[in-house]
């Protein structure tokens, strides 16, 4: 049975939310503040520091589906805990290396952790606790860890400045083993068995995929690609664009409240429509952003930042109520692993290829792609309407 509302599920939102939020800033938003650091100490090129930060998002999309599977049968629990300690591993060993194939090795270890304890094993573990009543569960998580950039580009900064890189590196790996670890394991209950018909019920990998879960993951792929190009670029995409380097590093800064603002008014005033509205909106302000820059410059760096951040903040919460919506509760671990797995690729893709095309062609063409693919997102969520127009199908709350 699933776990009553409460005391409890308050406790559990805010622990996963805490330590969402350590593991997206230390790893996932680590290299916008610190590649060009790394790369220069170790003698590699800033390429060739993106290839492994890709490949980890490689990774990740390659185990998603395992790791949702078990969490379908097992929960989430000791998932989420086992990724601090791989966190905390791959962390160390950054903080250790000399040469291109640390860097490669602790990539590989990161990229495990990433499969293990970002926001789909989190959103699955919910599920497992409370059925189809998990969705304000997970839009409170994301409030949560929406601050991760926010928490985590200045206080990378500051280490840096303070005790180095690699400090930098085994601080955040100390917050794991310390913090993240004990909050996961000890505070987040485990998930009751699931029956047998729940287990029979959950599709096998090799089944073919509906033309929904297709078109999700066309828009959950097309958007991965327009948040991991921001996360890794956005402070250097902004001074291409001719913001000063104070004024980038602030906007940037802002992305963080705008998607924490954006889950709350998709918690307070459109939570009884369907996912569908929140998510077409949400695609939508990614290119809104880029024309207010295109027409305006610099002075719209806030405007950009701000119109990016809401729409990542809304689009995370997609990423786990659509499915939850349109496919319920059964399998769900499963599913979000499938339909996670494309938008990983592209994230992983999305750090080399963006800032490849930034530094050879230049802020406008990189904008163009970014906002292109949330078109296509936008797209493929209008298809959905014919089939899927009935508010309670789509997770309407009663």
């Amino acid at each position: 049975m699933p776990l009553s509302p409460g005391r409890h599920r308050t406790l559990v939102v805010a622990t996963l939310g805490t330590t969402q939020t350590l593991a997206w800033a230390s790893t996932y938003y680590l290299p916008a503040v610190l590649a060009d650091t790394i790369a220069a100490d170790l003698n590699v090129s800033r390429d060739w520091f993106f290839g492994m930060f890709s490949a980890s998002l490689l990774i990740s999309a390659f185990l998603g589906p395992t790791v949702g599977r078990f969490i379908d049968r097992r929960g989430g629990r000791d998932i989420l805990a086992l990724s601090n300690v791989v966190f905390a591993a791959g962390l160390v060993v950054l903080a250790l290396s000399h040469g291109p194939g640390g860097l490669a090795v602790a990539w590989t270890i990161i990229g495990v952790g990433m499969a293990l304890g970002l926001y789909e094993p989190a959103f699955s573990t919910l599920a497992g606790l409370y059925g189809g009543g998990a969705r304000s569960a997970i839009t409170g998580i994301t409030l949560i860890a929406g601050f991760a950039s926010t928490v985590g580009w200045p206080m990378s900064t500051f280490l840096s400045q303070e005790i180095g890189w690699r400090g930098t590196c085994l601080a955040w790996a100390a917050l794991h083993v310390l913090l993240g670890l004990p909050a996961n394991r000890f505070l987040v209950p485990g998930a009751p068995p699931p029956t047998r018909m729940a287990l029979q019920a959950v599709p096998a990998a090799s089944e073919g995929v509906p033309r929904t879960l297709a078109l999700l993951a066309v828009m959950f792929g097309a958007s991965a690609f327009v948040a991991g190009a921001m996360a890794a670029h956005l402070p250097r995409l902004l001074l291409a664009a001719g913001v000063s380097p104070v004024a980038a590093v602030g906007a940037a800064a802002l992305v963080g409240p705008a998607q924490v603002a954006a889950r709350i008014v998709d918690f307070s005033l459109l939570r009884r429509l369907s996912p569908l509205v929140s998510a077409r909106l949400a695609v939508a302000l990614h290119p809104a952003g880029v024309a207010l820059l295109a027409a305006f410059g610099a002075p719209a760096a806030v405007a950009f930042a701000l119109l990016h951040g809401a729409g990542n903040g809304m689009v995370t919460i997609a990423r786990g109520t659509l499915p939850l919506a349109l496919f319920g509760a059964t399998g769900y671990g499963l599913r979000t692993g499938l339909l996670a797995a494309p938008g990983r690729v592209t994230q992983a893709a999305a750090p080399l290829l963006f800032g490849m095309l930034l530094d050879g062609a230049g802020p406008t063409p990189a904008l163009m792609l970014t906002a292109g693919l949330s078109i296509l997102g936008l797209v493929a969520l209008l298809a959905l309407r014919s089939k899927h127009s009935q508010g309670d199908a789509l997770g309407r709350p009663a």
